[in-house]
């Protein structure tokens, strides 16, 4: 093969790889948020019945198809989350300092880093206001383990302070994507730790017994909502992909923020 024609074909493939990325992210119009598409098919969801960590309410482990769907790259920031509440369609949070931060949100500092305290019904707003919407739980868990059933977004080692903002490791939120070593494998940041993420789905303890098998929203109603993904404040048995939290969508903290789907 000729020094030229290698040239080409490398310099094709390095166009074809450049052309597969970019239809595998697009951009929100609404507030620039780099989202991934996450293709159709089945997905291991919940936990195996050996699993050391696991808790009742993640059995059984079942398999689960989705329709393909965007999702928020990274958790939504404090610059974006401004945007909406500019526009008049957005509260703002019900606190503007963090955890260690007198002044956090609206702060040019930390305007990349996660916007917090903010409750269900507010991360609700945003999404519809951005032209998007919340992660069903099923959507969450897939973006953030893939299809392999792997117990954390990077795989199944032991999280560490490489890997996520854990444990108060750095005692506050972290700007999103400061850990791509954790990232999952479709490229999503911060699906371990930094904040919980509030999900659109109400919660339902049993609800993996006889939720459906294609395209799952959760139960019709319940008091409280889900979130997923662990936070900075806590340690690695939150971090699992698998695991399900709740909290009532009326309630807020400063480890809580959101990522929107579309």
């Amino acid at each position: 093969m000729s020094k030229k024609i290698f040239i080409v074909l490398a310099l094709m493939l390095s166009l074809a790889m450049m052309l597969s990325a970019c239809a595998k992210t697009q951009s929100s119009e609404k507030d620039a948020m780099p989202m991934i598409l996450i293709p159709s098919g089945d997905f291991l969801m919940g936990s195996a019945s050996s699993a050391a960590k696991a808790q009742a309410n993640e059995f059984p482990q079942h398999t689960v198809y989705l329709d393909g769907y965007t999702i928020d790259q990274h958790e939504v920031t404090n610059a974006q989350y401004a945007l909406c509440v500019k526009a008049g369609a957005c509260t703002p949070p019900q606190e503007t300092s963090s955890y260690s931060h007198p002044r956090y949100y609206g702060t040019s500092k930390y305007a990349n880093f996660p916007v917090i305290k903010v409750n269900w019904n507010q991360a609700a707003s945003y999404c519809t206001w951005a032209g998007r919407r919340l992660p069903t739980e099923a959507e969450w868990e897939k973006a953030a383990r893939g299809t392999d059933g792997r117990i954390y977004p990077w795989g199944n080692e032991e999280p560490d302070a490489t890997l996520e903002n854990l444990w108060q490791n750095e005692g506050d939120t972290t700007k999103v994507c400061s850990y791509p070593k954790g990232n999952s494998p479709y490229g999503l940041c911060d699906m371990a730790g930094n904040v919980w993420e509030w999900v659109n789905d109400w919660y339902g303890e049993t609800y993996y017994q006889y939720s459906p098998a294609s395209n799952p929203t959760g139960p019709a109603s319940s008091e409280y909502r889900i979130i997923r993904g662990g936070s900075w404040y806590l340690g690695p048995q939150y971090s699992r992909s698998e695991e399900r939290d709740t909290e009532h969508p009326d309630d807020w903290y400063f480890s809580y923020g959101f990522r929107c789907s579309r």
